[in-house]
């Protein structure tokens, strides 16, 4: 897999201008201009930059990460340093739109660098991207308007701090927006949960558990189709509990059927559920259930 190391050496892979600042692109068609067009196709390559950039009237597939997105509806997508992008000639790139690459190196020193790794819709799959409304749409191509004006002025002391600035403005109207989509689409967040909650099920009844051990959120994240941040995002806004806090109960629950089985120890319990350390399933049972396995066992016998 190729790896671009400066931006200048992934527009020039791309075949795309070479940028005004050697850590900061930005191109934005205008009017009734277009973007440039990158290479028809690329296997899989990576690069140190993040990347903005809204989509519209394009056709085609793109894979990004182990996710095919058909781009015919226009978008906002923020991909990562290091995520991996790959395409065919079959994609149509003469979109309208804009396109931001910022190497991660230019935000090194400022508060931006810490608060942007926060920003969990950077690793989001393409078909997790943000859908803007038309008066939202207005509102972020007017900051990246101004962004593109600091831009292309002459670099002065103050230059870098502006366009940060409008950057992180630009992240936090996003942010914004992404709350707006999570809570217009509660038929997408519930049918997540029902499929997160069918998984579980389906793994622990064919007995996996046992064999290979408490899934991760990322195994089952990849075998729903979504990304894991999304996945966890998503359950967070519908249910106010994590991935993580989902997973917890489906295991206390099926430990609640076992413990009753009296020929079974603690530890053996702890194993079956898929846990290492027996110690670590007695501290989450009594963190969830206010009351150790032991207890519990003692309480349900007397009823």
């Amino acid at each position: 897999m190729q790896h671009f190391k400066t931006l200048s050496s992934y527009l020039d892979y791309l075949g795309l201008p070479r940028p005004e600042h050697p850590m900061l692109s930005i191109f934005n068609s205008k009017g009734e201009g277009y973007l440039p067009c990158p290479r028809e196709s690329s296997p899989s390559i990576t690069n140190d930059c993040y990347s903005i950039s809204f989509k519209k009237y394009v056709e085609g597939d793109l894979n990004y990460g182990r996710t095919t997105y058909d781009f015919t509806n226009g978008a906002l997508i923020f991909i990562e340093p290091r995520q991996v992008l790959q395409w065919d000639n079959s994609v149509v790139f003469e979109q309208k739109g804009f396109s931001i690459n910022v190497h991660e190196d230019f935000l090194k020193g400022t508060e931006l660098a810490k608060q942007i790794k926060k920003y969990g819709f950077f690793s989001y799959s393409v078909n997790e991207a943000l859908h803007l409304s038309p008066k939202e749409e207005k509102q972020i191509e007017s900051i990246v308007e101004n962004i593109e004006i600091e831009y292309q002025n002459n670099q002065d002391v103050f230059s870098k701090d502006i366009i940060i600035s409008q950057l992180n403005t630009l992240l936090k109207y996003a942010n914004r927006f992404y709350e707006r989509q999570f809570l217009n689409r509660k038929e997408i967040s519930n049918n997540l949960l029902d499929q997160f909650n069918q998984h579980l099920t389906e793994y622990f009844e064919s007995g996996q558990l046992q064999e290979k051990g408490i899934p991760s959120i990322e195994q089952i994240a990849d075998k729903m189709s979504v990304s894991q941040r999304y996945l966890s995002d998503t359950l967070k806004k519908e249910t106010g509990k994590t991935t993580t806090e989902h997973l917890h109960l489906h295991l206390i629950d099926e430990a609640k059927n076992i413990l009753l089985q009296p020929n079974k120890s603690i530890s053996e319990v702890a194993y079956e559920l898929g846990f290492e350390y027996p110690p670590y399933f007695s501290r989450l049972f009594k963190k969830k259930e206010g009351i150790s396995p032991t207890k519990y066992r003692e309480k349900y016998k007397l009823n």
